[in-house]
């Protein structure tokens, strides 16, 4: 039998009943090492507090029940002193009484959310953003207790570090990892506080959607061939495809469909696109087209090698890796600044979008550009609408009603 612990102040009703009705809890025993007893003495009955250690040197506290004050004890909603005792322990230590099932933190959420994104072969980059903004009470604190009004303040500390868009990526990071904890632990019934305290920004839609010229894009891939021979070989397939770098570096040697008129790569897919089943996705390959000129130096670049590995390598011989941009993005800085552009404003990523804009500047079809880049029409749409009118100046202008009519013989005087 569990022991239990004496403390005349709140052990019978009479006492509590003497103390003084306040908001802060009167502070109780201690039950075991990190959990003590606390009560908040009301005008009705009273409420039970369980104070808790997080193991990392803070504690926290929830209300778990209601005191006998003014009517009997039913052993579950109302409890005496010494049944509020075990109902403490079980929740500090989970239902079964076990260490590993005391009430989860945002720290332990982010963590087992990384693992999460590990096994589905997701990007943990996404476990870690919202831990760089995270003050060290948030990340302690259990998720069952999180609250809307702490976690809008949180939010909304941010507006003076980041942009908006930045901050409902962190939000939408840092919702994903509690809900996984909520769906995985049953105490935690309070998903309205992320819902509403990390609810989105409106009008934070970040235009980072550079576009460059089509000489500029082939200055772009010029200078990488000069910088170094692979990384010029990784920005042209870039170029060419319009395809997201974590996806040219999953690319094989039999992806290349070499062809004299029709060459082409079997490109991966992105892990992006909802669900869960992202591996699933990424192995799966759709038809691309790319330049005889391309094709050729690809050719050269995979002789002699397996076609089960890496299509494009750096210059040492290793593959790019799942994040490539850590490798390349000070490189890619320097041949940015090297063409005139600004490499605060102009990534690798200009080169999708410059291609997106360019297949529609052609009149090819939102489906099919969509379908050759990887995305939704909807995404095409929302994201390019305003860039296509930016750029479409000369086909737009043929278009345009003429007042005047064109000088010449051929013009005829229609009879009224």
């Amino acid at each position: 039998m569990a022991r239990k612990v004496s403390f005349s102040a709140l052990e019978s009703r009479s006492a509590r009943l003497r103390l003084k009705v306040q908001r802060r809890p009167y502070s109780g025993p201690s039950l075991a090492r990190g959990i003590s007893l606390m009560y908040r003495r009301n005008k009705t009955n009273g409420t039970w507090v369980l104070k808790a250690s997080d193991g990392q040197g803070a504690y926290w506290t929830k209300g778990f029940g209601l005191a006998d004050d003014f009517e009997n004890s039913d052993g579950k909603n109302v409890l005496t002193f010494y049944e509020a005792q075990d109902a403490a322990k079980r929740l500090a230590r989970g239902e079964d009484g076990s260490a590993d099932s005391a009430p989860i933190t945002v720290d332990g959420a982010l963590k087992d959310y990384r693992r999460d994104l590990e096994a589905r072969n997701a990007n943990p980059y996404n476990a870690e953003s919202p831990r760089v903004h995270l003050t060290n009470v948030l990340l302690a604190k259990p998720v069952q207790l999180l609250n809307p009004h702490e976690l809008k303040k949180w939010r909304d500390s941010l507006l003076s570090k980041v942009t908006p868009a930045t901050i409902n990526r962190v939000c939408r990071c840092l919702c994903a990892a509690l809900e996984l904890a909520r769906q995985h632990d049953e105490r935690i019934q309070n998903r309205q506080a992320w819902e509403v305290g990390l609810a989105g920004l409106p009008d934070a839609q970040e235009a980072r959607n550079v576009i460059i010229s089509d000489d500029k894009v082939r200055e772009f891939v010029a200078a990488a061939y000069g910088h170094d021979h692979q990384l010029g070989l990784l920005i042209d397939t870039l170029a060419i495809t319009g395809a997201r770098p974590s996806q040219v570096v999953r690319l094989r040697v039999e992806d290349l469909r070499d062809h004299p008129l029709r060459s082409k790569l079997m490109m991966p897919r992105s892990g992006k696109g909802g669900g869960r089943n992202r591996s699933k996705r990424k192995a799966e390959r759709y038809s691309v087209p790319i330049t005889v000129q391309l094709a050729a130096k690809l050719r050269e670049a995979t002789k002699g090698r397996a076609d089960d590995a890496p299509l494009l390598l750096q210059s040492d011989g290793s593959p790019w890796g799942d994040n490539p941009g850590q490798t390349y993005h000070r490189h890619v800085d320097k041949i940015v600044t090297a063409v005139g552009l600004e490499p605060t404003v102009v990534t690798v990523y200009a080169l999708r979008h410059s291609s997106i804009v360019r297949m529609l500047l052609q009149n090819i079809p939102i489906r099919l550009v969509a379908s050759l880049h990887n995305t939704s029409s909807n995404m095409i749409e929302r994201t390019y609408s305003k860039w296509i009118t930016e750029h479409s100046d000369e086909i737009s202008r043929k278009a345009l009603l003429q007042h005047e009519p064109a000088s010449g013989d051929n013009v005829v005087t229609l009879a009224s």
